[in-house]
């Protein structure tokens, strides 16, 4: 099968990288030309333009867009005019499940298809695969399922959890969802729940880390005597990954976090979030579903780039007022 691939970043190349493996014919398009050149070298074929790209491809086409979430209603705009009855556009990136509602109405006018690809991966996805979440036309997904096929990591090691249905496909790694923006409704929540666990790491192994507390300068904690443990953080998050019930992926890259660097010198602590995480809480807002656990996530990250800080001062004014509390020194 052959895909437009719009934009190269540090997903969009790779995904293009695994589907050129697998025999499928990419051409590939981005605003700064070098890596489309690069890829180009690889198999790809480049193209100078969006309508270039376009008349590359054979109808009906699929132009997958890998960019951005501001990026993502310009570009289609964009395409729209390029295409014909029949082709359809993919947004593989973190979108709104609201604005894929909307651009699919929007396309559908034309007579163009508008599938939205929650993608989930990162960096390792060319090696380990993509999995993907699926909303649309379904006859469409099923058309592109020869793509979908070859990006995800497909059955691998893990054994599914019962026999599964004939036709099922969430065992190889890609899952049609439902309409116009279910599948970018499912990343969202997926990516609200990695803001969870995530979160749910570091908080534990932060309290690790306080466990010499009692030996510590200032003022100590209660039963100072209890918190005497200097504990190997790299060494934990090593013996976790075996036969622990918190073993996953995001405590493999943990552990790789802390053997290289057991201190973490090298950042800052400064967590931005991409907006899912938002999305996530006012969906449960609009839908009223409690979901504490995420809310405090995302609460975690904005307190890390410096947004309480205006807050902590105030409880300090306040505390010296009532009571002629002095700040503690650093």
């Amino acid at each position: 099968m052959e895909l437009g691939m719009i934009g190269l970043g540090r997903m969009g190349a790779n995904m293009t990288r695994r589907l050129l493996r697998a025999g499928h014919r990419c051409v590939v398009w981005n605003n700064v030309a070098g890596p489309a050149a690069e890829l180009a070298r690889e198999g790809a074929v480049a193209a100078s333009s969006l309508a270039d790209l376009v008349g590359r491809l054979a109808p009906p086409r699929a132009v997958w867009l890998m960019v951005p979430v501001a990026a993502v209603e310009g570009l289609v705009d964009e395409l729209a005019p390029l295409l014909q009855r029949g082709d359809c556009i993919i947004d593989g990136g973190n979108s709104p499940f609201e604005q894929a509602i909307r651009k699919a109405d929007e396309l559908a006018r034309r007579g163009i298809d508008f599938i939205d690809v929650g993608t989930s991966g990162g960096v390792w996805g060319l090696e380990r695969g993509y999995c993907l979440m699926i909303g649309g036309p379904e006859a469409v997904a099923r058309r592109l399922e020869p793509v979908f096929r070859a990006l995800a990591p497909g059955r691998g090691t893990v054994a599914p959890v019962a026999a599964p249905a004939a036709g099922a496909t969430a065992g190889e790694g890609y899952l049609y969802c439902g309409p116009a923006g279910a599948g970018h409704f499912v990343k969202m929540v997926h990516n609200g729940i990695e803001y969870g666990i995530m979160a749910a790491y570091a908080e534990g192994f932060n309290l690790l880390r306080h466990a010499a507390a009692g030996q510590a300068a200032g003022t100590p904690p209660d039963n100072a005597e209890r918190y005497r443990y200097d504990l190997d953080l790299p060494a934990i998050a090593e013996l976790w990954r075996r036969g622990s019930v918190i073993s996953s992926w995001l405590l493999d890259l943990t552990a790789t976090a802390l053997a290289a660097d057991p201190p973490l010198a090298g950042f800052r602590g400064h967590v931005p979030d991409s907006g899912e995480g938002r999305w996530t809480l006012k969906a449960a807002i609009d839908t009223a579903t409690p979901v504490p656990v995420l809310s405090a996530a995302l609460y975690s990250r904005f307190e890390s780039r410096g947004e309480a800080e205006f807050a902590g001062k105030l409880l300090s004014a306040m505390r010296f007022q009532f009571g002629g509390h002095q700040e503690s020194p650093k």
